[in-house]
């Protein structure tokens, strides 16, 4: 690489790319602009970094290394609080906003920062959202000194303790609006001194033609330099990094129409193309404001209100009641069992706290916490219940984020979207290929008419645009997401749609997803349960999250509640504990005493206090509503298995739903699901699991599409790709058959781009279409692709009854 690099004489900086003033700031042959890009390459060649540069040419930005007393304010406890994402003895969370961050260059360094310094062991950057995430060990780096760091090789982030990002999306919409004004403003007026010509009328005064020549020059440069600004700086910053964008023809479009109108003023050969010029800016960015408009209306943003159907349960007075999460205020007394996720920042008030922040960290140590200490939301209780008071509202993003964490996603999983990847491909090639056809077009048109060259040339760049390509796989899969949202299935992103069309294999969890439980009957066979018996026992089966523990509890109707010690879970086989003393299990008769099972009839829960065996409930299964059509229709077109931590006592009723005995498999556990999964993948089947997100969490993870089936408990899982209201497992089929429409629907939409632009560059070639008119058809093509993409999911979705004829 040129370490100098002159363009009219123009020294520019090795790191950053602007104009050196002289020569004299240098390292070798390598010329900066200041002694803060030399200090930046100097950390980065100490590090060996400088690969940094090898990504984009003078990718760099200037930083100010003059820090004085700003970031001091970083050494106070409580503002430190308030920017942490999370905290405990050694780690800290933090998430930055970065403004500065502009290209792959910028991505590579900052998630390299660990090579900067060891004591940050992560870092990843949201390019969309221009937001950095590092993990660090705030006992050798503290939060002030990381700032500084990363302000250091030019990322200065933006720290906002108010919501201040607001404002700055308002301000740069109220920016778009002014640019739009103003060449709106001059397009008319333009149109308005042109409007003589228009109608072929002479003028006699040549000096008032002059007059309105001028002020249509004068009225055209704030529209190109101010309202048609944002296409060449998006376009010079490509060049920069030698890379041809999709404003890159549009901004040469605009110039080729502003050029060849200055050289006709200038000759006074005719009165130029005032008119298209500033037309064509006012409908690009009309353009523009409508696409903005019409992807906020399609908001895919996912919340906790709308994509998750958890419930917490609060204390009220001796009763314990579950709400919607959303529903949870500062103050509340929670009630978190074991393996449930705490929604909100807390304060630990009875029981002892086991938590695990692995769902934060990625570290699986867990953390003891006693009464009185402060719990982070987002840690998952590994222990008995625990009781605690939120103190911060429930973050609207902050599950969100835990369930897009790499950490809980299959490593086998591709979170990029296929028809991303291709339309992002396809734009790149498209563009080189416009070029060429317009150069060629012009080309041939120049020996018989300048002006139809240049005006081919233009209209060729422009309606060629390959936008609405790069918008149908977007505006597709999000509003296919958000009507799914609607019906209770919430996914973790877009591409989940995609794997879901591929799903040739469909595995069904048994206890809590196809039965429902809440109108099983329950008996108990044995000893007659005494008062206290009945209280150690429901004290007991408090703790778990587990559908049978749950009916128990609810079924048992002591309302005092004892303490709960040495309380632990062995997923598939059942829950022990001591409570004042006395050593309780529940679960399998397996686990209780180590022999197998006898009554092979039903699902049995067996009790013992002290090893002392005192009998079983006995739960009769009853099967959601549909359920029966459900697998049924599913069968037709997927291989079944069902497989199930019980014994064969269903065996007879679940032979109605799936025919083949040899797809029912029982007595499994957490491990052998597992293991079903990947077998069947290794026989190249993709595999759809569905299950409660408890047993099943290594399933649904290791699946290629894992959805958890929840009722009104908190059973949040991240392993899961999707979750789904228990209520609307019976749409089950028309989930996946919408899935497979929605690609369709993006195929159609890549056909009807293609004709498009295969019909404008007909028209464009023959010299038909002006510029004006291609500047209006071009965003016209994007709204089109957008309408068809939206109306088409909703019509599928009122087809198959997923949308209510009236409305969403």
């Amino acid at each position: 690489m040129s370490s100098e690099k002159k363009i009219d004489q123009t020294i520019l900086c090795y790191h950053c790319g602007d104009e050196c003033k002289d020569d004299s700031i240098k390292i070798e042959d390598k010329l900066f602009c200041c002694n803060g890009c030399k200090t930046v390459f100097e950390i980065l060649d100490q590090n060996k970094l400088c690969n940094y540069y090898n990504l984009d040419q003078t990718p760099g930005i200037s930083p100010n290394l003059n820090f004085g007393n700003r970031f001091d304010y970083l050494d106070d406890t409580s503002t430190i609080q308030k920017l942490l994402d999370f905290q405990n003895e050694e780690i800290s969370k933090v998430t930055f906003r970065i403004p500065s961050m502009h290209c792959s260059s910028c991505i590579w360094l900052l998630e390299n920062l660990y090579k900067l310094n060891n004591s940050v062991t992560h870092s990843q950057v949201d390019f969309l959202k221009k937001e950095l995430n590092v993990t660090f060990n705030h006992n050798d780096l503290s939060l002030k000194e990381l700032v500084k760091l990363v302000t250091s090789i030019g990322y200065e982030p933006q720290i906002l303790l108010e919501s201040v990002e607001e404002k700055n999306i308002n301000k740069a919409s109220q920016t778009l609006h002014l640019r739009i004004g103003i060449a709106g403003f001059c397009f008319l007026n333009v149109m308005l001194f042109t409007f003589p010509e228009y109608l072929g009328i002479d003028s006699i005064d040549s000096f008032l033609k002059n007059f309105f020549i001028t002020l249509n020059l004068v009225l055209s440069l704030p529209v190109v330099f101010y309202s048609g600004w944002e296409y060449f700086g998006s376009a010079l910053k490509g060049l920069r990094k030698k890379i041809i964008n999709i404003d890159f023809p549009i901004s040469l479009g605009i110039l080729a129409l502003f050029g060849r109108s200055i050289f006709e003023v200038a000759t006074q050969s005719g009165s130029g193309y005032f008119d298209s010029l500033t037309g064509l800016v006012f409908f690009l960015l009309i353009g523009k404001f409508l696409q903005e408009k019409t992807y906020s209306y399609l908001n895919f943003e996912r919340n906790y209100k709308s994509f998750f159907p958890l419930s917490v349960t609060i204390k009220l007075d001796n009763s314990e009641k579950s709400i919607p999460i959303n529903k949870l205020m500062i103050g509340n007394r929670i009630v978190v069992r074991k393996n449930e996720i705490i929604p909100a920042d807390s304060i630990l008030l009875n029981g002892d706290g086991r938590i695990d922040y692995s769902f934060v960290t990625g570290e699986s140590k867990p953390v003891d916490k006693v009464s009185g200490e402060f719990v982070y939301a987002g840690g998952r209780q590994l222990s008995s219940a625990i009781e605690l008071e939120v103190i911060k509202e429930v973050s609207q993003s902050y599950l969100t984020q835990l369930w897009n964490n790499e950490i809980f996603n299959n490593p086998d999983k591709s979170s990029e979207s296929y028809f991303t990847n291709f339309s992002n491909i396809v734009s790149k090639y498209f563009t080189f290929a416009i070029l060429l056809i317009a150069s060629i077009s012009a080309a041939l048109w120049f020996q018989s008419s300048i002006t139809t060259a240049f005006n081919v040339f233009t209209a060729v760049l422009i309606v060629a645009c390959p936008c609405a390509l790069a918008l149908s796989t977007p505006f597709t899969l999000g509003n296919a997401m958000r009507i799914l949202g609607i019906n209770k299935l919430y996914l973790r992103n877009t591409s989940v749609i995609e794997d879901l069309a591929k799903v040739d294999s469909v595995v069904f969890d048994k206890t809590g997803t196809i039965t429902q439980l809440g109108k099983s009957d329950l008996i108990f066979t044995g000893e007659v349960l005494n008062s206290l018996q009945q209280k150690m026992i429901k004290s007991l089966v408090r703790n778990s999250t587990h559908p049978l523990s749950i009916k128990i509890y609810n079924s048992l109707e002591s309302e005092e509640l004892f303490p709960v010690t040495k309380f632990d879970e062995i997923p598939g086989l059942g829950i022990t504990g001591v409570v004042y003393g006395n050593q309780l299990k529940v679960g399998s008769k397996v686990f209780i005493d180590g022999s197998s099972e006898e009554n092979k009839s039903g699902t049995n829960i067996y009790v013992s206090v002290n090893e002392n065996l005192l009998g079983y409930f006995s739960i009769t299964n009853s099967y959601r509503k549909g359920i029966g059509e459900v697998i049924k229709e599913i069968g037709t077109k997927y291989n079944l298995s069902l497989l199930s931590g019980d014994n064969e006592g269903e065996k007879h009723n679940l032979l109605k739903f799936f025919n083949d005995e040899k797809n029912l498999h029982f007595d499994q556990s957490p491990e052998d699901k597992l293991e079903f999964i990947k077998s069947n993948q290794k026989a190249g089947k993709k595999v759809l699991m569905i299950g409660d997100g408890l047993n099943d969490a290594g399933a649904l993870r290791q699946s290629d599409v894992g959805i958890a089936v929840t009722e009104d408990i908190s059973s949040f899982s991240p392993a899961c790709d999707a979750i789904l209201d228990a209520s609307n497992l019976k749409l089950l089929p028309k989930f996946l058959n919408y899935s497979q429409s929605a690609i369709k629907i993006i195929y159609i939409s890549f056909v009807i781009s293609f004709f498009y632009n295969l019909f404008g560059l007909t028209f464009a070639i023959q010299g038909m279409l002006s510029p004006i008119i291609a500047a209006i058809l071009m965003p016209l093509s994007s709204i089109s692709v957008v309408l068809f993409a939206t109306l088409s999911t909703n019509f599928i979705g009122r087809k198959l009854k997923l949308i209510n004829k009236g409305g969403d």
